[in-house]
């Protein structure tokens, strides 16, 4: 449910062939699928439109080439889009257009706060702890889950399991990158001190592979996600959209292999990315939970 979010039918179609590039990242090189099959078909459109903005703030907040102003200023003209301003950003006034038309006006604030964390990216702040990942982590990934369940009229009950499901995405999504952000961008988001304690410097991050200390804070960063993975396994058991549920339990099932994966090998060395396989495994539970009865009137 996140950065989480891309195009990939996890139902019907082939994850893209070749290595995926983080930069200018189109919706079909993305993990995780939004605006799938699996939803419910008039909220695809504004699904499609929310991760159109939420792209383009990214995008310009990772551009290596682009100055701190420019990035500032484009920001800037999304947020206005949002906030009605007819001289704002197109995709922010296609997103305000399409919630209407599907009756949520007003969900744009979802995207309103992940801008938050495109702005600290811009500002490149290093997570010095855990606490400070996950407080990134709540504006750039769990407004995500809230959009997705405002739209299928979910309950807040289904908040602290959602924001757990899109953390871990989240952070799965940075191990993924740590060579390119640190190379590119001069980011960290690995806590700086569990890098500190397992003996480890960013500039480590620059290498062609991990070093043990650098393995050892990696390995402490997926073993926090797994409590997390374990508080987002009732996610689907919480909402009452069968198609929702179907969609969470895909997107549950591509985590936790990109979390296995992750744990097996070097994200320095190689490309650590999702397999066919994963995204096959991925679409049958997805369907599976899509064809079992309905728990919910």
């Amino acid at each position: 449910m996140a950065e989480d979010m891309g195009k990939m039918d996890a139902t019907t179609r082939r994850p893209p062939a070749g290595p995926p590039t983080r930069r200018a990242r189109g919706a079909a090189q993305e993990n995780f699928p939004v605006g799938s099959v699996l939803l419910p078909a008039p909220l695809r459109a504004p699904v499609r439109a929310f991760y159109e903005v939420v792209r383009a703030a990214d995008d310009i907040a990772d551009d290596p080439e682009m100055e701190a102003t420019d990035k500032t200023a484009r920001l800037d003209a999304i947020e206005a889009g949002l906030r009605g301003d007819a001289a704002g950003d197109a995709r922010s006034t296609r997103l305000r257009r399409a919630l209407a038309e599907c009756g949520h006006p007003g969900a744009e604030h979802h995207a309103i706060a992940m801008l938050a964390a495109f702005r600290a990216d811009v500002a490149a702040r290093p997570c010095q702890s855990w606490a400070d990942l996950d407080a990134y982590c709540r504006a750039s990934a769990n407004p995500v889950g809230h959009f997705l369940l405002d739209l299928h009229g979910e309950t807040p009950d289904t908040h602290t399991a959602s924001n757990a499901l899109c953390t871990v995405l989240q952070i799965l999504n940075h191990l993924q990158d740590l060579g390119e952000d640190w190379r590119d961008l001069g980011r960290v988001y690995l806590p700086g001190d569990w890098l500190e304690a397992a003996g480890a410097v960013p500039s480590d991050l620059g290498r062609p592979a991990l070093t043990p200390e650098l393995r050892a804070a990696v390995d402490r960063t997926l073993d926090a996600c797994t409590p997390l993975m374990a508080r987002a396994a009732a996610l689907p058991g919480l909402v009452r959209s069968r198609r929702l549920r179907a969609e969470i339990r895909s997107i549950e099932t591509l985590a936790r292999r990109l979390h296995a994966h992750l744990s097996r090998r070097d994200p320095l060395a190689e490309r650590v990315a999702l397999a066919r396989a994963d995204w096959w495994r991925a679409g049958l539970r997805g369907t599976t939970t899509l064809l079992a009865p309905a728990r919910f009137a």
